[in-house]
């Protein structure tokens, strides 16, 4: 909920900051959207490092027999604050850190290849290097953490959910595939930033670092839920941690989301064309003043 309130706030906040008659004030919604760059990106971060640290939840699959009878509940969380919990794990904290400081270098990134001002130009170089490193810190300080410790495997034979050392690193060796997109994607974004930082006349960074970023992540995900992993452990309760197996939809809805992906082609080329179109010409300080829609 604190996730999804923060990008409700920041898409009203965009609307509405500018608005005639805006009773609450432009600063409001701009510290809106200081919220949702902040503690947004952060929780994110935390909620993706889930899929490797668990959480605590409980399902009970006696119940799915009488679902929606009164007082039956499938599943539902082992304590009081329905998720939040994942705020005290530290591992939690070094990737919710590591999205928070990827957006902000991504966002210098951007301004350094849209903007057409020096000054601004040369600041936004500056926080690349500000936002970049700590970036790295927490992102190698989550990834080394998570190969080195035991994560949740299922035995393929009797789908029992159990703990295996080095269970995620395990993942990457046994799909070389993955693993050398991941350090393809890792290099990119590396690039991209080092690239900004270095060299003055460098303004592709964001074009390396966005699609790095997408390769990485993905990469990551497969680690979580393939290779008889569970994507969405429960620490608390083994048994309830969902897998890809456990978890799937019926193969009417498995069909239906299968015709409806033969869309993603025209979804990819509308992204390409607005992309396009916005990167025609720089961004100068006149546009904000005289588009009140340039944000």
């Amino acid at each position: 909920m604190l996730l999804l309130f923060s990008f409700v706030v920041q898409a009203v906040s965009y609307e509405f900051q500018s608005k005639p008659g805006n009773v609450f004030g432009p600063k409001t919604y701009r510290a809106f959207l200081f919220f949702n760059g902040i503690i947004g990106t952060f929780v994110l971060g935390v909620a993706v490092a889930t899929f490797f640290t668990g959480s605590e939840f409980t399902i009970n699959k006696v119940n799915l027999v009488n679902f929606g009878a009164a007082g039956n509940v499938m599943s539902g969380w082992d304590n009081s604050l329905h998720g939040l919990e994942a705020l005290g794990n530290l591992r939690n904290w070094c990737l919710g850190l590591a999205v928070l400081f990827l957006s902000r270098t991504m966002a210098s990134l951007f301004f350094v290849n849209r903007l057409d001002h020096k000054v601004l130009h040369e600041r936004s170089r500056k926080y690349t290097l500000y936002n970049g490193v700590p970036f790295v810190v927490f992102f190698l300080a989550f990834l080394i953490w998570t190969l080195v410790s035991d994560g949740y495997a299922v035995n393929p034979d009797t789908k029992e959910v159990f703990m295996e050392p080095y269970k995620y690193l395990h993942n990457f060796i046994q799909m070389p595939v993955v693993l050398v997109i991941f350090l393809v994607g890792v290099v990119a974004v590396l690039w991209g930033i080092s690239g900004t930082v270095l060299n003055k006349s460098f303004n592709k960074g964001i074009w390396f670092t966005g699609i790095g970023t997408v390769l990485a992540v993905t990469m990551l995900l497969l680690v979580a839920g393939y290779n008889n992993t569970a994507y969405y452990p429960s620490y608390t309760n083994l048994q309830s941690s969902l897998t890809v197996q456990n978890s799937s939809s019926s193969e009417f809805t498995l069909t239906a989301m299968s015709i409806v992906s033969l869309l993603v082609p025209f979804v990819l080329a509308y992204i390409v064309y607005a992309w396009r179109a916005l990167e025609g010409k720089k961004l100068k300080l006149e546009d904000l003043k005289d588009d009140g829609h340039a944000y």
